[in-house]
């Protein structure tokens, strides 16, 4: 057995910081690298840090309300960037729709571990991003915060308050159009962007 103190889940923290909210940074120690990036995938670095203070700042002033029997608040703070992101709607279509005419996505370039992974990927950003341009933004949410950000459906419902019917009827409308961004091609096969933006695995 370990002498190590066991970290506190999520609730606790944020029961706690009521009365203690210097407490609820530890939060942000957890989870603010994983928001920022996927506020980055989503709208770029430049927003990405507004998104991700944002999202913590709202997160703070509405604790109160937060569902103490949800041990786990990433997929709450998820359902806040989400909504932010929501806001910037304009500015994400714009994006993709940069990315679709260019083919360049520096933010998952720099992810991109081999070069001819990079060289493989550019080939599918084009019709990936216009596809994600196309999606509404429900559809586009719940993609990419299964994509992106790796929730699981229930997850994604928490995050959206929606149920998980719901999640699933929105990725496989979701699905079907990125399948038909690739020309039905299996996206298994296809490259990294590929298999996370249609959400396989």
């Amino acid at each position: 057995m370990s002498d190590l103190p066991v970290p506190d889940d999520d609730a606790a923290v944020i029961a706690r910081s009521l009365k203690q909210p210097e407490l609820f940074a530890e939060l942000y120690t957890r989870y603010a690298a994983d928001i920022h990036r996927y506020a980055a995938r989503r709208l770029g670095d430049a927003a990405a840090d507004d998104i991700t203070a944002d999202t913590f700042l709202a997160a703070f002033r509405v604790r109160g309300r937060y569902d103490l029997s949800r041990g786990n608040a990433r997929p709450w703070l998820y359902g806040i960037a989400a909504n932010l992101i929501g806001k910037h709607r304009r500015s994400e279509v714009r994006a993709l729709r940069a990315l679709a005419r260019t083919g360049h996505d520096p933010v998952a370039e720099s992810w991109s571990d081999r070069a001819d992974a990079r060289v493989a990927a550019k080939a599918a950003y084009g019709p990936v991003a216009k596809a994600l341009a196309g999606l509404s933004a429900g559809d586009r949410h719940a993609l990419l915060l299964v994509a992106w950000a790796d929730l699981s459906y229930q997850e994604v419902a928490d995050a959206l308050s929606i149920p998980v019917g719901t999640v699933r009827s929105r990725l496989n409308r979701a699905r079907k159009k990125m399948r038909a961004a690739l020309g039905d091609a299996d996206p298994a096969s296809e490259n990294e962007f590929t298999v996370e933006a249609v959400g396989h695995g």
